[in-house]
């Protein structure tokens, strides 16, 4: 049995370091796709798996759904044969890497949903052939990889760490971050064994260009994983309650965190705006809290910060309507005009932006409304669907009040700035703003 372990792990590392293996991916999303098309880069093949037809058609005619990849890579990988993409789960027979990267939502009441999990390793199980490696990458509360996913995996009568190998790696994605991308972000991995552990510590060496950090058991390097996040939600939620408390006090907030900034030591600063938004920051605290709760727990911090986060739509809405009424305007009788709609500046993921919770209550105070967004044409806010518009002198002449809710980069701020009569800026997008009607968070 000695010799059969050593023969598979040492059979599957030398396919990984002679670009021999093939990989596969299931789930082609915001995190999914960037990965195969790195690994497609460091010159193996990639399967990558999806359920959702219009992206396989979409990829498969070289057309990217995802602002910061390029036509052009998707269309040279499909037709050099590198990428190929399918909705045809049985060819997970054919790969040597299996790596999943699917949604990880949560329930109205905050509990985990790992049901798109549940799925991928169900497929994974009907159809892996013997010398596999499988690796988890969705985020998920501690304790997944082994109570979930390593269950289903062995119902197949492989065993783990001696026929087949199973870690979990957690993603690190950030959409439009033009300094980390998944080639050069180091990469944390703990291994449901000690074969499991070297053969997937491998595989990423090979496949990325940086650091891979090895940790004790999957366990580990899930709760990193919401500890990331958390500290993200924790730290922004602080600077949106310091916001409210220096507009109460007649103080810039952003002149604080700027002053703040300069103490070399002891301190990160942080951005306030209009709410947390992307997969991420509003979702993975929630599996960090549902985690304690199991465990007696009660992660009041965590709670507190997501509060104050999910309370920040009012508190704009609040100062919009409080800087018209001093224009002697109504805001139920107001022409809004919003730039942005995505949570973060030139992506076009919306998932969880809080714009989209600051136009909903736009919506229910009876203004008029226009929204530019030059990444996303149609976007849905409850039962209403917008159509995002162009931004042009007239719009903006328009207006009673420009509310910029995402800074996208493509925005001509100078033509607001000109003729606009009213600003009210969440992002600090442009500090040289001359207009005298212009008003930060």
């Amino acid at each position: 049995m000695g010799i059969k372990i050593e023969s598979l792990e040492l059979g599957l590392s030398k396919k990984i370091e002679i670009r021999k293996a093939t990989i596969g991916v299931v789930g082609l999303g915001y995190v999914g796709l960037p990965l195969a098309l790195q690994i497609v880069n460091k010159g193996f093949q990639v399967i990558g798996f999806d359920k959702d037809d219009e992206k396989i058609s979409k990829l498969r005619s070289g057309d990217s759904y995802i602002a910061d990849m390029s036509n052009a890579i998707i269309e040279k990988a499909v037709n050099e044969e590198k990428f190929e993409p399918t909705n045809d789960f049985s060819k997970l027979a054919y790969v040597d890497v299996i790596i999943i990267c699917v949604p990880t939502p949560t329930t109205a009441d905050g509990t985990p949903n790992i049901s798109y999990i549940v799925d991928a390793a169900n497929a994974v199980e009907q159809n892996m052939s013997s010398n596999t490696l499988i690796i988890l990458e969705s985020t998920t509360y501690p304790g997944t990889t082994e109570e979930i996913v390593q269950p289903i995996l062995e119902k197949s009568n492989f065993v783990i760490g001696q026929d087949i190998f199973l870690a979990y790696s957690p993603e690190r994605v950030d959409p439009g971050n033009l300094n980390f991308s998944v080639s050069n972000t180091p990469k944390v991995v703990g291994g449901i064994s000690a074969a499991c552990l070297e053969v997937s510590k491998h595989f990423y060496e090979t496949v990325i260009n940086t650091n891979v950090f090895a940790v004790t058991s999957p366990k580990v390097a899930e709760m990193e994983k919401l500890l990331e996040n958390t500290f993200r939600q924790i730290n922004i939620a602080l600077v949106n309650e310091l916001s409210q408390i220096c507009h109460k006090m007649d103080v810039d907030v952003w002149e604080v965190i700027e002053a703040a900034s300069t103490k070399p030591y002891g301190f990160m600063p942080f951005a306030p705006g209009p709410g947390v938004g992307g997969h991420c920051i509003p979702v993975d605290p929630k599996y960090l809290l549902w985690a304690g709760q199991q465990h007696g727990i009660s992660a009041t911090l965590i709670e507190t910060a997501d509060k104050i986060n999910v309370s920040m739509p009012s508190f704009v809405v609040e100062r919009l309507e409080n800087y018209l009424n001093a224009q002697e305007k109504e805001i139920g009788d107001a022409e809004i005009l919003v730039i942005g709609v995505t949570y973060k500046p030139d992506i076009n993921d919306f998932r969880e932006s809080p714009a989209l919770h600051v136009i909903d209550k736009l919506k229910d105070k009876q203004c008029g409304l226009n929204v530019v967004d030059p990444f996303i044409e149609t976007f849905t806010v409850g039962n209403y669907r917008f159509n995002t518009v162009s931004l042009t002198k007239e719009l903006v002449q328009k207006a009673d009040a420009v509310v910029i809710l995402t800074n996208h980069t493509p925005i001509e701020y100078s033509l607001i700035d000109q003729y606009a009569a009213l600003i009210f800026d969440t992002r600090n997008t442009y500090y040289l703003f001359k207009s005298e009607n212009y008003y930060k968070l």
